[in-house]
């Protein structure tokens, strides 16, 4: 037999097999939970594809038929070494390891920006105990009335919206302020360091204002429970923030814009928690700091004590993460 005559018989007798990879991959790829018969058939398969593959580079190169084999055993390599797809073991993995590793190389860059907002909040209080009538600039007029009338703005509004459509708002607010103050960071940092001191001026402003007409103890009395962890996790957002303008000012990859999309998605992870504590917050929020049948006290530590659950959560301890301890020469 010539050697064209054995390169046609042998083309004749693997022309039905390759037929049948296109199926056979899409099914792989597909399928996630696979049995042990179902993977040595993908090994088996992939060892005859290499050898297939191997024949028809030496007698058929540059070929239509070669190319197709490559694309085939690509996919094939791939769907065989890609990683288990385990959705348990992967959330585990991100809140336990992924997260508090972002939250720790964010650690300097939180500790700035809560003393931004806690600077800010001292110059809104001032600004507006020195000059009263600086506080239209902050507050609309039906909240101005309300203060100086003597009852702040959130009383009685358990009456006026249910508690479960008042949490909903809330939550989406609260969200929507976060990712503003991260997403406000592609600014250079610029737009995290206004939306952070913006805040803070604010809460500084209104405590000022309400302590000028014996208010401000209610207005504690209100944000306790819930504005531990809120005001935290808008700090850890706006630091988040940070990073993103860091990475386009002080790129760390060839390109800027290989440095936004790695920090970027860095800390987008970081997000995904900020994003459930501020559910909790907003039914805190809703449900309990507007009625006044709750006490200071039980509010307290109701504050308090889901700031201890969002700092275990944001290092790690609460979903099983060691505490690693260093090694102590001898």
């Amino acid at each position: 037999m010539s050697a064209e005559a054995g390169m046609q018989a042998w083309l004749a007798s693997r022309v039905e097999t390759w037929r049948q990879l296109a199926p056979q991959l899409e099914a792989l790829e597909k399928s996630r939970n696979h049995s042990a018969a179902e993977a040595q058939q993908a090994i088996e398969l992939y060892r005859a594809l290499g050898r297939d593959l191997s024949i028809a580079r030496r007698i058929l190169p540059a070929s239509r038929v070669t190319k197709a084999l490559e694309h085939s055993y690509a996919k094939l390599h791939s769907i065989i070494y890609r990683k288990p797809h385990d959705w348990r073991a992967r959330l585990l993995s991100l809140f336990r390891d992924e997260i508090p590793e972002v939250v720790h190389e964010l650690r300097g860059a939180i500790l700035w920006v809560t003393l931004l907002f806690a600077l800010s909040a001292g110059a809104g209080w001032w600004l507006v105990s020195a000059h009263p009538e600086l506080i239209s600039l902050l507050a609309d007029e039906e909240t101005i009335n309300n203060v100086e009338r003597g009852k702040l703005w959130t009383e009685g509004i358990l009456n006026v919206t249910p508690s479960s459509v008042l949490s909903i708002g809330i939550l989406s607010n609260n969200i929507a302020v976060t990712l503003m103050a991260f997403c406000v960071g592609i600014f250079f940092g610029l737009g995290t360091f206004y939306l952070i001191a913006t805040n803070g001026l604010m809460l500084g402003a209104m405590f000022a204002f309400t302590h000028q007409h014996g208010l401000a103890g209610e207005l504690l009395k209100f944000v306790t429970a819930h504005g531990v962890v809120e005001l935290s996790v808008i700090c850890v957002a706006g630091a988040a923030g940070t990073m993103l303008g860091e990475s386009l000012i002080r790129p760390t990859h060839p390109t800027r814009r290989e440095s936004f999309q790695h920090a970027a998605t860095k800390v987008s992870r970081l997000l995904v928690l900020c994003a459930l504590l501020l559910v909790g917050c907003g039914f805190i929020e809703g449900y309990l700091s507007p009625d006044p049948q709750f006490p200071m006290i039980s509010r307290v530590i109701v504050g308090f004590g889901y700031g201890v659950v969002m700092v275990a959560a944001m290092t790690g301890h609460l979903f099983g993460r060691k505490r690693v301890r260093p090694d102590v020469d001898a």
